[in-house]
């Protein structure tokens, strides 16, 4: 994926034809004005802000090897974070890469009114994922509650074998997750009219919930005591974990969709 188009590092001279041929690597998008990130980049270079059609685009030269290492991931972070303080931005992923100063100056020229529209969307708002994993313990209150487990618990009781030990176990652990991804629907249910959007992500067996909020940035203590009193009224059968604020990945679409048909 390349990212969005603009021109010179701020404070440096307008690029010649090598600049305009060097590889960039590409830290997010904000509206023109911003100030060059302090913090250093990927392998350690420094941060120039190229400005085309009234959007800056956070770049530094595209380093020879690319691989995430924590030190590289955090630089990542570091220039987001100091981009997210002065205003909104359109993170990118680690890793993104424009091949050329001038394609990425074509991309913000042809793309600046999707990404002016996707800036003013997330102005004011942070991110904040909600996790949840499944409690194993609380199957005896399960069983008590579950007409069918009850009766296969007590058949097993009187007439026990491996087999039956197994079908058991299953039967129980099946319990569990369809109780813990109840949960997570009501967790779902309760927060995301807090949220100005929510997006849910990938689960499993046993992270039975993932889902990200965009909330305005004033919202956020609210929502995370409501993170709390579901974590209360749910916690025998899951647990809950808030990661954020974070810069918006889930709810931020640096390209535009291609027109119907192509």
């Amino acid at each position: 994926m390349t990212a969005p188009a603009t021109t010179a590092p701020e404070s440096a001279a307008a690029p010649g034809p090598a600049a305009a041929l060097k590889a960039l690597y590409v830290y997010g998008i904000t509206p023109a004005g911003v100030r060059v990130p302090h913090s250093p980049g990927v392998d350690g270079s420094p941060v120039g802000l190229l400005t085309e059609s009234g959007l800056c685009a956070a770049v530094s030269d595209a380093p020879p090897r690319l691989r995430p290492r924590r030190r590289d991931l955090l630089a990542h972070q570091a220039v987001l974070d100091e981009l997210a303080a002065q205003g909104p931005v359109l993170p990118m992923r680690f890793a993104v890469l424009s091949p050329r100063t001038d394609t990425l100056l074509a991309q913000l020229r042809s793309d600046a009114a999707h990404l002016t529209r996707q800036l003013d969307g997330v102005r004011g708002c942070v991110e904040l994922n909600v996790k949840g994993t499944v409690v194993p313990g609380h199957f005896a209150d399960l069983v008590r509650r579950d007409d069918r487990l009850r009766t296969l618990a007590l058949r097993t009781r009187l007439r026990p074998d491996y087999e039956a030990n197994v079908r058991l176990g299953e039967a129980i652990a099946l319990g569990v997750r369809r109780e813990a991804r109840r949960a997570a629907r009501e967790v779902v249910d309760r927060l995301a009219p807090l949220a100005v959007r929510t997006v849910q992500g990938a689960t499993d067996d046993e992270q039975v919930l993932s889902a990200s909020f965009l909330l305005r940035s004033a919202d956020e203590a609210r929502f995370r005591a409501a993170v709390a009193e579901r974590s209360r009224a749910c916690g025998d059968r899951l647990a809950l974990s808030v990661t954020g604020p974070l810069p918006c990945y889930s709810f931020v679409d640096p390209r535009p969709a291609p027109p119907a048909g192509r």
